[in-house]
């Protein structure tokens, strides 16, 4: 049965005006994105179809151009149209850290950082800075590694502190592999940053790793 067969409250379009997008399953959502079926497929069984031969929503999303053409129904139209939303993404997040606003809720930070860091398959080192208001001043990477690491030296940093006229700063860094507990590594690191930026009185307010799920906070840990 078709799509616009099924009753209406069962509809994924209907479904979300009627109830919201968290209403909807992971197939019901990107069966909106897809619009159409394949012969003998619906949107919906099209789109479950795609999840499980992909493992999961987000390998499907994480998929580069070859490998998401691959898919039944897909083709470079769709990825591009993808890339996009997912560009859009990302862009919402960083207008809740606009540059010159005080950074007055945590988990935007948090909420960025993931969705700029979470997804590559290479490691990335990276800083928010803020000034003594906890205004956003500016978002950089630092360092580019590959998957064992990324080479940072603190004095590059205590540069870019001093460049951006920082007091503050929260950094972050991706975990490939997807497990976001700190290493020893990660945690001397951190305090050799803590040390160099304090003699330029730049705070170390958190350092972040992010993975598969919640990014692991050295400041909740009591580490800083």
């Amino acid at each position: 049965m078709a799509i616009r067969d099924w009753p209406a409250g069962e509809r994924p379009r209907e479904k979300l005006l009627a109830r919201g997008p968290a209403s909807l399953s992971d197939a019901e959502l990107l069966a909106i994105f897809l619009r159409t079926g394949v012969a003998g497929k619906s949107a919906v069984a099209l789109a479950r179809e795609l999840i499980d031969g992909f493992g999961s929503l987000r390998a499907l999303l994480r998929a580069d151009l070859p490998r998401f053409c691959a898919g039944k129904g897909l083709g470079a139209a769709k990825y591009a149209q993808l890339q996009a939303v997912l560009e859009l993404a990302r862009r919402h997040l960083a207008e809740e850290l606009r540059r010159g606003e005080a950074l007055s809720d945590p988990l935007a930070a948090e909420r960025f950082l993931r969705a700029q860091l979470r997804d590559l398959d290479h490691e990335v080192f990276a800083a928010l800075f803020l000034d003594a208001q906890h205004r956003v001043l500016a978002f950089e990477a630092l360092a580019r590694g590959t998957l064992d690491g990324a080479a940072v030296y603190p004095r590059e940093v205590v540069k870019a502190a001093l460049r951006h006229q920082a007091a503050a700063v929260i950094f972050a860094h991706n975990h490939p592999s997807g497990h976001a507990e700190p290493s020893a590594a990660d945690r001397a690191l951190t305090e050799r940053l803590r040390q160099a930026l304090g003699t330029v009185d730049v705070r170390v307010l958190d350092h972040l790793v992010i993975g598969e799920g919640a990014p692991t906070s050295f400041a909740a840990r009591g580490w800083l």
